[in-house]
């Protein structure tokens, strides 16, 4: 028999954790495939387009983003929600895309990075032969 608990709160806890300690959370993307292209969508609103730093290191993708304070001495929050700081997510990326001719940009708190998939890797359509051909193929 196998026995657990449920704690409705301990995702809370845990998320309030992370930002206590200082660790970022995970910026969230999606992930699709067109056409030729892998194409990742990353959320980073507000965020100074100038702060997006995009490398690719002995194939692993890292986006970081930094969000800085917007306050002066005199303010006093009575509420505060919004997580500051730099927030970085990293993808290793597989070995059929071409990480040389990733592309980047950045529209209305939306990071789209584009990555072309490699030629070998694309789908093909391969001829079916009939069954005459089938002595040309054995010689």
């Amino acid at each position: 028999m196998y026995m657990t608990t449920f704690d409705p709160f301990a995702r809370d806890f845990q998320r309030l954790a992370r930002r206590s300690l200082g660790q970022a959370t995970l910026i969230p993307l999606d992930g699709v495939r067109r056409d030729g292209d892998v194409v990742l969508r990353f959320d980073v609103p507000g965020i100074d387009p100038s702060s997006i730093d995009v490398t690719v290191d002995r194939g692993v993708l890292s986006v970081s983003v930094k969000r800085q304070e917007e306050h002066t001495e005199n303010d006093k929050f009575f509420v505060r929600e919004r997580t500051m700081g730099t927030f970085t997510r990293r993808l290793r990326l597989s070995e059929n895309l071409n990480a040389d001719a990733i592309e980047a940009a950045y529209d209305n708190g939306v990071l789209e990075v584009k990555i072309p998939v490699l030629e070998q890797a694309k789908p093909r359509k391969v001829e079916v032969r009939q069954a005459d051909d089938k002595q040309e193929l054995a010689a």
